[in-house]
């Protein structure tokens, strides 16, 4: 009899890679739920403010990303990714 997983997936934080860099800085942010790395000096601020805006989404529904299901968690960074794309532009 195969034997069941019962864990349920928790959903713990994102990894944003930059890779358009050249000129040779190294750039990191961390948070509570990201972790950037790299990226051009444009890339790496829109990295960030991805994060700031997803941050006050979550706040705004009151939840922590690990009480998130994934598929809303992920809905939120989407939202998140075109504010912060919608900035820049």
């Amino acid at each position: 009899m195969a034997h069941k997983n019962n864990k349920q997936e928790e959903l713990v934080g994102f990894v944003g890679v930059g890779l358009d860099n050249e000129d040779g800085h190294t750039r990191v942010t961390k948070s509570e739920y990201f972790v950037l790395v790299g990226g051009s000096s444009d890339t790496h601020e829109q990295m960030q403010d991805t994060a700031i805006y997803f941050n006050e989404a979550l706040d705004k529904k009151g939840k922590r990303l690990p009480e998130t299901e994934t598929h809303e968690a992920i809905e939120l960074l989407r939202d998140a990714i075109e504010r912060s794309r919608r900035r820049t532009q």
